[in-house]
């Protein structure tokens, strides 16, 4: 009779939830009592393939892949495991292997401590199916515990990252909490000041990269002592620095659950809805300030593309240039010519787009020259400024009452629609347990419930759907004393001003309206009215408290004066 040799291949697997388990279940503690099995029957011990720090719910893993193929090349005829979650806890794959794949390749399987062994004939195996399924219920259990717990840290704030974001570290106190990195938050800082001024991504990536600083990952890796063995170019890139300035927690905002697994037996990550994201305010020091950022959000908003000409010009208003008639963008056109004595010289304008577009039967020409632009619009903030600096309490009412009055009928409107619609939602609700209960009593027949349970759950997820703008709204309406304020404190800066550039524009103005222009008395003159961001226009606020000075002490009305 011939002995049959028994080549055995160990398997061993050690995910990070079953180390809360203890030592008894470490790879080492695996391996020890397994090799003693092999040993006492006197079989082959030919390998051992280990899989630490892997889960059990796909067979997506290094060592079962390799396990596999040398059970395919018949370098052995044994896989021995401590017990069947060891070697999977998804018991549709798990069936695939020990049903069908290892039979067909003459693979004997034995799980010890289960005492599942393909080859007995006692009756071991009939159970092996639902032990995989328990198994693969432990699993899903698991992950929706864990789940449960790290939404429930990100509620409370806690970073639940792996890695923090660039510009600062974790607390040395508190690892789920942010400090800044005093090393790399200057960085940061320059960054947003240089998109805040309109540089674009590609700009700041390629001055970063010209200056030699490291890239994030890069700089991660230095930390550490290692080489980066990413297959890349270890450079700045435009979606790195894109990342960064429209992320909140430069802003002391946590934002998390941005993505998620699409279960809990795959690890790839899919986007989450924006309205799933768990976004919690102030749970650590911010690198910027709030008007910086509101800055850095307008200008992404607007999306303008500032494309030079021919000599390197660019004009710093477009973008933020309207025809005050039809609403148009202003496109800015270059006038070349040059002087008696050969200097080339050029005049920048805008002029309506709609008119440019389409001629007359659009719009009217609405040109003005740039440096006139410039020069209305800086005469523009310096009025501004200086009134808020001399009586900004004063501006600051009159821009609330200004507010008020413009939004008092939108914000009725909308208070009494989410009224409306909270008392019909509630209505609907007591319906539609009427109309179920009625159908449990007989008194409708089947058809009719169905109808009218139907329409009334439409009507409802209408109004459900429609609740949370109108409660925005209604909020919008309710901050004008806090955007007056944030205006204020940004346009006292610029008392003194006597150049405007770009950074300027976009932390102040939101648009500029160019009206026609008219002659009147033999002058050109052009109606433009600045809309400053928090506020809008103001200049009705500003003449209304101009018609209030009458009123004012003489001893007062002269610094008044001139401050306007």
């Amino acid at each position: 009779m011939t002995t049959k040799t028994y080549n055995v291949g160990i398997y061993c697997r050690l995910s990070n939830d079953d180390e809360r388990d203890g030592e008894s279940v470490s790879i080492e503690n695996q391996k020890l009592l397994l090799q003693n099995y092999v040993r006492q029957r006197g079989w082959n011990e030919i390998d051992t393939y280990i899989d630490d720090g892997y889960s059990g719910t796909n067979f997506d893993r290094p060592g079962v892949k390799r396990l596999i193929e040398d059970a395919k090349a018949k370098r052995i005829n044994v896989i021995l495991v401590k017990d069947l979650s060891r070697f999977g806890r998804n018991y549709i794959e798990f069936g695939q292997y020990t049903d069908y794949l290892f039979p067909s390749l003459g693979c004997r399987f034995i799980a010890l401590n289960n005492g599942i062994d393909t080859e007995s004939t006692n009756g071991s195996t009939d159970v092996m199916c639902f032990l995989n399924l328990f198994n693969e219920f432990y699993s899903r259990d698991t992950s929706k515990k864990v789940k449960a717990v790290k939404k429930a840290c990100a509620e409370n704030g806690k970073f639940m990252g792996t890695y923090p974001a660039y510009g600062y570290k974790r607390d040395p106190a508190d690892k789920h909490h942010l400090v800044i990195d005093e090393d790399t938050a200057p960085i940061v800082r320059r960054i947003f000041e240089m998109r805040a001024a309109g540089t674009g991504f590609h700009a700041i990536a390629v001055m970063l990269n010209e200056e030699g600083i490291p890239s994030p990952g890069v700089l991660y890796y230095q930390r550490k002592g290692q080489t980066d063995p990413r297959r890349v170019n270890h450079k700045w890139a435009d979606q790195t620095v894109k990342n960064i300035v429209r992320s909140e927690v430069y802003i002391g905002n946590m934002v998390q659950g941005k993505t998620g697994t699409l279960s809990y037996k795959s690890r790839k990550l899919v986007g989450k809805p924006e309205e799933e994201w768990i976004r919690v305010e102030g749970t650590h020091e911010p690198i910027i300030s709030q008007q910086l950022w509101d800055t850095v959000v307008s200008i992404d908003k607007k999306k303008v593309r500032k494309s030079s000409s021919a000599d390197g010009y660019r004009s710093i208003f477009t973008g933020l240039v309207y025809c005050a008639d039809c609403g148009f963008k202003m496109r800015n056109q270059v006038e070349r010519f040059t002087y008696k004595d050969g200097t080339p010289g050029r005049y920048s304008s805008f002029i309506c787009g709609n008119y440019s577009r389409s001629g007359k039967g659009a719009c009217t020409i609405h040109t003005i020259y740039e440096n006139v632009l410039s020069q209305l619009v800086l005469e523009d903030i310096r009025e501004k400024a200086r009134f808020a600096e001399y009586d900004p309490e004063q501006l600051v009412q009159q821009i609330i009452r200004l507010k008020d009055k413009e939004a008092k009928s939108r914000l009725s409107s909308c208070e009494q629609e989410l009224k409306t619609y909270m008392a019909r939602l509630s209505e609907l609700e007591r319906l539609m347990q009427n109309l179920y209960e009625d159908k449990c009593a007989g008194t409708i027949p089947q058809t009719v419930f169905q109808t009218l349970m139907h329409k009334y759950e439409a009507e409802r997820a209408e109004k459900a759907e429609a609740i949370p703008e109108l409660e925005r709204k209604v909020k919008s309406y309710l901050e004008n004393r806090t955007d007056a304020n944030r205006w204020l404190a940004i346009i006292r800066r610029y008392t003194e001003i006597t150049e405007l550039d770009e950074s300027i524009l976009f932390e102040l103005v939101d648009r500029i309206e160019v009206g026609e222009i008219k002659k009147v008395g033999g002058q050109r003159i052009c109606d433009l009215r600045v809309y400053y961001r928090y506020v809008g226009n103001v200049d009705a606020a500003l003449a209304r408290d101009i018609a209030a000075s009458e009123n004012i002490p003489e001893e007062r009305r002269q610094p008044l004066e001139e401050a306007i």
